[in-house]
């Protein structure tokens, strides 16, 4: 029987990456790993965190179809590499893509039995805050602006789950993968 794929998306800096790490061991799946055209950060391997990729690269890999979506967000290019995570749907594992809102949406058009999941701050001060927090003052009004229109999408997805009390969250998207196979509500 073939896995099942959940798309994790949300605002940036609303701690989406931080559940499904929270999330592992918990539960058995495997995380897609993104491409992108920005720059490694201290401490980022290839292939573990991201796969990097030059424009030049990037621009081959949409020519050759070879991202089950992809988006561009502050300026750089993110996709969800097509072949690993079809090889582990196709073993029976459970994958998890953790996404930009964007690319979530091509996804719903692309894969009739996904099951979308939508992280969301308590408030906007408060992923103001957190977006302050992480470092990215200088860019963090058009980010808020992004995540007010993102936020008027989240009933395009099959659940919501606020992220106010990380641990609650994690509880969240744990009872989300583990209904029963088919489950989407």
């Amino acid at each position: 029987m073939p896995g099942r794929l959940f798309v994790v998306a949300g605002p940036s800096g609303v701690g989406k990456g931080t559940i499904i790490r929270q999330l592992i061991g918990r539960w058995p799946f495997y995380l897609s790993v993104s491409a992108t055209t920005r720059a490694p950060r201290p401490g980022e391997v290839h292939g573990v965190n991201y796969v990097f990729l030059s424009d030049e690269q990037f621009d081959q890999w949409v020519g050759d179809d070879r991202f089950l979506e992809w988006a561009e967000f502050a300026g750089r290019r993110y996709g969800s590499p097509r072949q690993p995570v079809e090889e582990q749907l196709a073993a029976g594992n459970d994958v998890i893509l953790e996404i930009e809102v964007q690319g979530a949406m091509q996804i719903k058009q692309r894969v009739d039995d996904a099951v979308f999941v939508f992280i969301e701050p308590p408030s906007m001060n408060e992923l103001e805050e957190r977006l302050s927090r992480r470092g990215d003052t200088g860019n963090i009004e058009p980010r808020l602006e992004r995540a007010r229109a993102e936020l008027a999408l989240a009933d395009q997805f099959d659940h919501r789950i606020v992220n106010e009390v990380l641990a609650d969250a994690v509880a969240g998207l744990l009872s989300v993968v583990a209904r029963p196979e088919g489950s989407r509500t």
